[in-house]
């Protein structure tokens, strides 16, 4: 028997055992699917096509004689196999997205649109300039807009992910180093203990030694710390603004200070700017190189394995080391500068192959045209009253990581709450899916123990807030309550159990393999 729930829905009966498992394996509109190589269809093809007359083979002896090993589907057949595997799946159209540091926005369907529009859906790397002017006016629309809401000249557009643009900032700061006589001197770099696990790596890569900053307790840059590490051998700072934890860091301008009367340059990470845009420009803080994730702060789709787009902006000192390709207006058209010694003989070269993701460029400015300026400083407003609603409306049964003040972006929890109740941050993160919840993220920053971290976005509305909010305090007051249970064995109504992680890690299957006494085992 069902009960209701405190806004007034009815609910399921809480435990699995008390309703009777279905003889088919799926679960209402739930279904069942296979692997696509574990299904029928061995013996078909999906598609008919008349033989060829008159057409000979140059293959000789290397025309295929065993089958193809692929399954033949009908139209109908691929699209329900996929259907049924995306309903096994979280996504953004589904319901919130609490990933911290992560921005996981809705991306608005007239991006999508105008990204299919014919001449930037189906242009090539490759054609005659003339014949692309209107991409190449987007890109320097585009240009425009990052330059002027970070207050900075200069922007690389190239890099196609946040990593790339650190590659890309931190090989403009080493040319200009090695460009003043001083490559061989200033190898390290400082990384404070929050900083994005991309940002060490990265300097690492680059070649550079990676001196650890410490920080505060109230979850800044120990600039003191920072101080006694700054020197001749320094080449760069690598600070996240917004930072991790998801509190601005105070005292950015003695940070930029500091590290300018040593030499060094100023590298921001820009993948929360989306707490920031519209209120703050990163160059009248000091920044000298920046990273713009477009899909953190201009809503370009996050995840599914690219395309990426990791804009990088850059100061008046690093400007001139900027790599191509960019777009110049002559004042008769537009003009894509391929080869950096043609008109910046300090450009460090470049980072790809082409010009970009122009799929990612036309969404960003679709959203950027169509909030205007004092909507994208709305975003911005919206996605810091969004996480601050959420932190303060758990507060009471959860612990603030950071209690004091407001947060930026995004709202960090540690797990002191959960002390005594044997329920750790992975159980109750399991726990949040059988709720409907993605987890947010988990143990990340490493600085506070047991972390979770929740970014709403501002494209969450106060209802789907509430909704979020009243299921994390139903879960919070269960673990006080004791109902260990609950949370040990969770998920229980996700497709799939909870998997033995460590083992999936340690003894990874990284080969599919035929059932038996199927086709194609055989």
């Amino acid at each position: 028997m069902s009960t209701m729930n405190t806004v007034g829905r009815p609910t399921a009966p809480n435990a699995v055992d008390s309703k009777p498992a279905t003889l088919t394996g799926a679960r209402a509109l739930l279904q069942d699917e296979a692997l696509i190589f574990e299904g029928e269809g061995w013996g078909k093809t999906g598609v008919d096509l008349p033989e060829p007359k008159g057409a000979g083979s140059d293959l000789g002896d290397l025309v295929r004689k065993d089958p193809i090993g692929l399954p033949g589907l009908s139209e109908p057949e691929a699209m329900r196999h996929y259907v049924r595997l995306s309903q096994k799946n979280h996504a953004i159209d589904l319901a919130i997205y609490p990933l911290g540091s992560c921005t996981m926005k809705h991306n608005p369907r007239l991006n999508e649109k105008m990204a299919r529009l014919p001449g930037f859906s189906d242009i090539h790397p490759l054609q005659p300039q003339s014949t692309v002017q209107g991409a190449l006016e987007l890109m320097n629309q585009l240009s425009h807009w990052l330059t002027t809401l970070t207050g900075m000249p200069a922007v690389a557009l190239s890099p196609k992910a946040g990593a790339h643009g650190e590659l890309c900032g931190l090989m403009a700061i080493r040319a200009a180093h090695e460009a003043a006589g001083q490559g061989d001197i200033r190898k390290k770099v400082l990384v404070p203990t929050s900083a994005h696990g991309t940002n060490p790596a990265t300097a690492a890569f680059v070649g550079y030694s990676v001196v650890e900053v410490a920080q505060t307790d109230d979850g800044r840059v120990d600039v003191a710390d920072l101080a006694s590490k700054l020197g001749p051998d320094v080449a760069a700072i690598m600070v996240t603004n917004p930072n991790t934890c998801g509190l601005f860091e105070r005292d950015i301008l003695e940070i930029s200070r500091l590290t300018h009367e040593a030499g060094a340059y100023f590298y921001c990470d820009g993948a929360n700017f989306n707490a920031i845009v519209g209120r703050v420009r990163p160059g009248d803080l000091g920044v000298d190189a920046m990273h713009i994730n477009l899909h953190k702060t201009f809503s370009t789709p996050h995840g599914g394995g690219g395309p990426g787009a990791g804009p990088v902006v850059l100061s008046e000192a690093l400007a001139p080391f900027a790599p191509a390709p960019w777009v110049v207006n002559t004042g008769e058209g537009y003009k894509l500068v391929e080869r950096a010694e043609d008109e910046a003989a300090q450009a460090f070269g470049r980072l790809c192959a082409f010009q970009g993701q122009m799929g990612m460029y036309v969404r960003a400015l679709s959203y950027m045209m169509s909030h205007g300026s004092d909507g994208l400083r709305q975003v911005a407003e919206d996605a810091v009253l969004n996480a601050n609603y959420i932190k303060a409306r758990l507060q009471d049964l959860m612990s603030p990581a950071f209690p004091d003040g407001p947060c930026m972006h995004e709202a960090l929890f540690d797990d002191e709450w959960l002390k005594g109740t044997d329920i750790t941050t992975l159980d109750f993160a399991k726990a949040m899916i059988d709720e409907g919840f993605h987890p947010m993220t988990m143990y990340f920053p490493l600085v506070v123990h047991g972390a979770m971290l929740i970014e709403p976005t501002e494209t969450e509305s106060k209802a789907e807030l509430d909704r979020f909010i009243h299921a994390m305090r139903l879960l919070a007051e269960a673990t006080k309550a004791g109902d260990v249970d609950r949370f040990k064995g969770a998920p229980f109504h996700a497709p799939l159990r909870r998997l033995d992680e460590t083992r999936a890690a340690r003894s990874p299957l990284l080969r599919w393999k035929a059932p038996e006494g199927s086709n194609q085992a055989a």
